[in-house]
């Protein structure tokens, strides 16, 4: 398991550069820390973005983290490979000789896909199950995508609510003008924390995730007309071009055809 370094690194780039900007401004970095701000925010908007999401899916939060902070290949190299290597072979010995393979396939979608084509299913039949499939996954994924865009919207009105509470209470002891500079800042604190966990946290997240749904989901448009042009018995020629096509949209690294030594798609 790799993690994923843009969200890493943009995230302490992001911190970074708000404290290192403020202390050219001759501010102090204790200044920033302060716990009730932090319990205000941090818990308000965890509270508030709970209650729009059910029991079920909350536990999927740590999933949803994972899937931000690490790197994950979504197969589209392998794919293709085993889908102009099946285009090949059901050319040359007919669809049923693939039956046998079907074991060797990690993907559960292309695995399922294929034994529609090897049952003779009907095309159009095969194209809306397989439609359907990719259609549940991306509403699964909105879930996880919503909930950090909830939280990003939440989190600056936590601030502003918890720098109004700070003012009441700074109000309210106006008899102690020692400290009363300083209990102001303090407030003001919540605000900050709550634009900056937004912006720097949950917005960010919620982006990388609608990212690599969007890869997960062209990957599969990939296999899903792979598959159909293999039903309806297509060269195995045209099958690269389209699987190609695909290819180029898609962040692979590089996809390599096999035999002919061919770069699909040039490194990043």
């Amino acid at each position: 398991m790799r993690l994923d370094t843009t969200t890493i690194i943009g995230i302490i780039l992001g911190f970074f550069g708000i404290v290192f900007g403020f202390v050219l401004e001759g501010g102090h970095v204790g200044a920033l820390f302060g716990l009730s701000p932090a319990v205000i925010v941090i818990l308000g908007t965890l509270g508030a973005t709970i209650v729009g999401v059910p029991l079920a899916e909350l536990k999927k939060v740590p999933k949803w983290l994972k899937i931000a902070f690490t790197d994950q290949s979504f197969g589209a190299e392998e794919a293709y490979h085993t889908l102009v290597h099946f285009a090949e072979k059901a050319r040359q010995e007919g669809l049923l000789s693939l039956e046998q393979e079907l074991e060797t396939i990690n993907d559960k979608f292309t695995q399922q896909g294929m034994q529609l084509v090897i049952d003779g299913t009907d095309p159009e039949v095969t194209k809306k199950i397989l439609e359907s499939n990719i259609a549940v996954l991306e509403n699964r994924h909105k879930v996880g995508i919503g909930f950090f865009e909830a939280a990003g919207g939440y989190s600056p009105t936590l601030g502003i609510i918890g720098t109004v509470m700070g003012l009441v209470h700074v109000l309210g002891n106006l008899t102690d003008p020692e400290h009363l500079s300083a209990s102001i800042a303090a407030a003001f604190l919540a605000t900050l924390y709550g634009v900056c966990f937004a912006n720097l946290i949950y917005l960010p997240i919620a982006t990388k995730l609608r990212i690599k749904n969007q890869t997960e989901v062209q990957t599969m448009e990939m296999i899903l007309d792979g598959i159909l042009s293999i039903q309806s018995g297509e060269n195995p020629t045209i099958l690269k071009e389209k699987l190609k096509t695909h290819l180029g949209y898609l962040p692979e690294k590089k996809v390599i055809e096999k035999g002919l030594g061919e770069e699909l798609v040039q490194k990043w």
